[in-house]
């Protein structure tokens, strides 16, 4: 298999893990399936009173461990084939964590900067209207991603409490004031900078003057260099769609986080300008690619010349990118362990929802921590027993639990 889309670079991996593991090309098959595709078109109103048509899905991979669980995404190139692959992607890194969630994932093809915030709001609505009897706190709970937020899991939660009884269960990554946790905005970013941070120490290095590079300034890059300039690295450069910004000696991520999270470009900041092919070509330490995936391909994988490779966002080394990094021995830290804090923290939401309790930041944060640090620890001791690299060793994990969970439930 040599495509670099999300759905290539994920089944190519799990293949792998199934052979390794010894399951037959059944087993593959079938934990590959997914238990449900949805796809409906969402007619929405302008302001201007035109007619727009949208595309809109949910795919529910497996749920033998749990409910399904994943993101909901707002952008033009979303299709049915990126959902399928991003939602057995969440299956396995639920499963890679040991959260009792199994795996989801859904979008509407729109560009969110194109929709005024009362289109935003209404396509939204439109969504929870052809969907709410396949979500709900104890069958699927959606979640921000690409394009979404707070706000929009607020007007889900909104709509869906209109036909069921409050339901702040029904998503997570909402506002703390409708039932969100503390901590979730953050718990992304966050959770990349600590497994770098163990990840480096488990090699030997220190993530005191590591220089890191991060290709993607939204809500995960942007807290990944706060977290990680509080620990001490070097953050020396950062890009958003528009390209980014370099400085050798460091950036002052104090006075460029706040002012993109809050919709500010990078290209506005008065600092040097880095291309976002430059960016992946930097020399430092660390490269995290935090955007979009298939960021590193076959193509541009032999310019990297990071140390390590840690993946904020889902897929962004394809197959044949992978391969030509573990040529030139540069390690791969693989999305369903370096991006899972979000999901951890979202079971957290989810648990306190169910609960009717308000657990305090630093509860959220240490558990969250302690249940990356676990999983971390447990892919580096497999990759060390087998042999293997880190990405194998994570498959290979989650897969096994996967599997058991489905097996052990009956057909």
């Amino acid at each position: 298999m040599t495509g670099d889309s999300a759905r290539s670079t994920h089944d190519e991996f799990f293949a792998d893990a199934c052979e390794a593991l010894g399951y037959d090309q059944t087993t593959f098959e079938l934990l590959l399936l997914a238990s449900r595709e949805i796809r409906s078109e969402l007619v929405l109103r302008r302001d201007d009173g035109t007619i727009s048509v949208f595309n809109s899905y949910r795919v529910q991979h497996h749920n033998a461990r749990g409910p399904y669980k994943g993101g909901l995404r707002f952008h033009p190139a979303v299709d049915l084939d990126e959902v399928r692959g991003l939602a057995c992607l969440m299956t396995l890194k639920c499963a890679l964590v040991d959260i009792p969630f199994g795996g989801a994932k859904g979008g509407i093809d729109c560009d969110p900067s194109l929709l005024s915030p009362n289109e935003l709001e209404q396509l939204t609505r439109r969504f929870v209207g052809k969907f709410h009897r396949m979500i709900g706190p104890n069958l699927d709970i959606p979640a921000p991603d690409m394009g979404t937020d707070a706000t929009v899991m607020a007007w889900i939660q909104d709509e869906y409490s209109k036909i069921y009884g409050y339901s702040p269960g029904v998503v997570t990554g909402k506002p703390v004031l409708t039932g969100g946790t503390v901590g979730r905005e953050e718990a992304t970013g966050l959770g990349v900078a600590t497994v770098t941070r163990a990840v480096l120490e488990a090699r030997g290095d220190t993530i005191d003057g590591c220089t890191v590079a991060i290709q993607g300034f939204g809500n995960v890059g942007a807290h990944a260099a706060a977290a990680l300039s509080r620990m001490g690295a070097v953050v020396v450069a950062v890009s958003d769609r528009d390209g980014g910004v370099h400085a050798a000696d460091g950036l002052d991520i104090d006075r460029l986080a706040p002012a993109t999270l809050r919709g500010g470009r990078l290209a506005d900041s008065g600092l040097p300008r880095i291309g976002n092919d430059e960016l992946l070509a930097l020399p430092c330490d660390v490269l995290i690619p935090a955007a979009a995936g298939a960021a590193i391909t076959g193509a541009n994988a032999g310019s990297v010349s990071a140390g390590l490779v840690v993946e904020g966002a889902n897929a962004p080394v394809t197959p044949a990118a992978a391969a030509v990094l573990a040529d030139a021995r540069i390690d791969v830290v693989p999305d369903i362990l370096a991006n899972a804090g979000g999901v951890i923290v979202s079971y957290y939401e989810w648990v306190q929802n169910l609960q009717q309790v308000r657990w305090p930041l630093e509860q959220v944060r240490d558990q969250a921590r302690d249940r990356l640090l676990e999983a971390t620890a447990a892919v580096l001791a497999e990759a060390a027993s087998e042999s293997i690299d880190q990405r194998a060793a994570a498959y290979r994990i989650a897969t096994a639990r996967v599997r058991d969970a489905f097996f052990v439930a009956g057909l």
